[in-house]
């Protein structure tokens, strides 16, 4: 496959040096490698596959003459806002790692495994789900094209590295950089700001990102997120009800053969998922998988998953790596120039981007 010039954006942080890490581990074909940060880190020296790379300052002109195709961004949702918008109208094609554009109807939300195909549809920017979507969608899938989903619970367990160093910190030093309350001894059902309707951010991200990577805006879904004492790997209890009736292991076998998971589900051993299970790991865990007797058609599951590898970095990367896919075939269809794609003029007004 041919080599491509990349860009890492917020390099030095806790999904950034991640992203760097799958790359290397999917042997991503790069040519040249770009690092990025803010003026703090700017100068540190990170070593990429045996060469060592200076971090620069990001920056309006960092993405000019570089013929950059890829650049994948964990910098933080201002960061995105201001400096992904410029580096697609250099003809970057960007995942964004922030919960900036999830929204935004002209930006595909992907999750590789489940909808690849509104890659094809991007305008120079691609979002990256919520760590706490990514692993409740997938196992979701399978039981929507089967069954057709109705209503969704999500009660999430939720690691402090979801908060970064500062959320590390408080779980191993008893700092509250991060947190309020102490996180030690704690679970704290709080997170990311409170909204008017009484949910938080992080709450409503799950809700709407939900909908519309499964291209349901019918689905009926509610969340609670919850921060507790665990360093890494997010838990979630999932809450299903469907309109078809189904045999449970019919259920399992659907979760057990879709890709992207690894099913966990022997109670007579006592095997289930844990977040020691999936932490440093790519998949998502699924376990626990039981009839819910409340209702006609109901179906309890839990799922854990590493939030910085497939919440965050891996599917980054996994995104990257279908992208290049969707080039290289329309390249070979004679469609348009590898890694040119018609682009949106993204410009910023009243925190949001429209189209020019």
């Amino acid at each position: 496959m041919k080599k491509i010039n990349v860009a890492v954006v917020g390099a030095t942080g806790l999904v950034g040096s991640m992203m760097l890490k799958v790359l290397s581990e999917e042997n991503f074909p790069i040519d040249n490698l770009y690092l990025f940060s803010s003026k703090k880190s700017a100068g540190k020296i990170i070593n990429y596959c045996g060469k060592d790379y200076t971090v620069e300052e990001l920056k309006e002109d960092s993405f000019d003459g570089r013929d950059i195709k890829v650049a994948l961004f964990s910098a933080g949702g201002s960061v995105s806002e201001k400096f992904a918008p410029i580096a697609a109208k250099a003809g970057v094609t960007v995942v964004d790692n922030s919960s900036a554009f999830r929204m935004d109807p002209e930006v595909p939300l992907v999750v590789p495994e489940i909808n690849p195909e509104d890659i094809k549809m991007n305008k120079g920017i691609i979002a990256n789900p919520n760590c706490s979507t990514i692993q409740s969608v997938l196992p979701l899938k399978p039981i929507h094209d089967k069954y057709k989903i109705k209503r969704v619970i999500y009660s999430t367990y939720q690691s402090v590295s979801g908060s970064g160093i500062k959320g590390i910190s408080d779980l191993e030093e008893g700092t509250n950089l991060a947190y309020k309350y102490p996180i030690v001894n704690n679970c704290i059902p709080q997170i990311d700001v409170f909204l008017d309707n009484g949910y938080t951010k992080e709450e409503m991200k799950m809700i709407n990102e939900t909908k519309k990577i499964l291209h349901d805006d019918s689905l009926l879904v509610t969340a609670t997120t919850v921060r507790v004492p665990v360093k890494n790997s997010h838990s979630i209890s999932i809450n299903v009800e469907v309109e078809k009736p189904f045999e449970i292991e019919d259920v399992k076998e659907i979760i057990a053969h879709y890709p992207g998971m690894i099913l966990k589900n022997d109670p007579a051993n006592e095997i289930y998922p844990m977040p020691l299970m999936s932490a440093d790991k790519n998949e998502v865990y699924v376990g626990r998988i039981r009839r819910d007797f409340t209702v006609e058609n109901g179906i309890n599951l839990w799922s854990c998953a590493d939030n910085i590898r497939k919440g965050a970095a891996t599917n980054a990367v996994q995104i990257a790596k279908k992208l290049l896919e969707v080039w290289f075939e329309n390249c070979n269809n004679g469609l348009w120039h590898c890694g040119n794609r018609p682009r949106r003029n993204f410009v910023q007004k009243e925190k949001r981007f429209t189209e020019k």
